[in-house]
């Protein structure tokens, strides 16, 4: 088996408020910086042993749906590279 690490990156759906975000954003305007918009996330590192990358994706894909993520108002993105 082989250790992989697979970063999960979870964030609102677009047209679900994020507070978080709109706070940030006026702080950053009132800084001075100019943006058209803004959204936060959440990122997840887990390192795993697995038979493969595809394996080891799978089994990350599977922590995003039963608890990372609310599949109803995130999106969710995974990545998996050899440890």
């Amino acid at each position: 088996m082989t250790t992989y690490t697979a970063t999960v990156t979870v964030r609102l759906k677009q047209g679900v408020l994020d507070p978080e975000a709109e706070t940030t954003k006026r702080a950053l305007e009132r800084l001075g910086f100019e943006l058209e918009s803004l959204r936060s996330a959440d990122q997840f590192e887990v390192e795993m042993d697995a038979e493969s990358a595809a394996a080891a994706e799978d089994r990350a894909d599977e922590m995003a749906e039963r608890l990372l993520a609310n599949p109803t108002i995130h999106d969710y993105e995974v990545e998996v590279a050899e440890a």
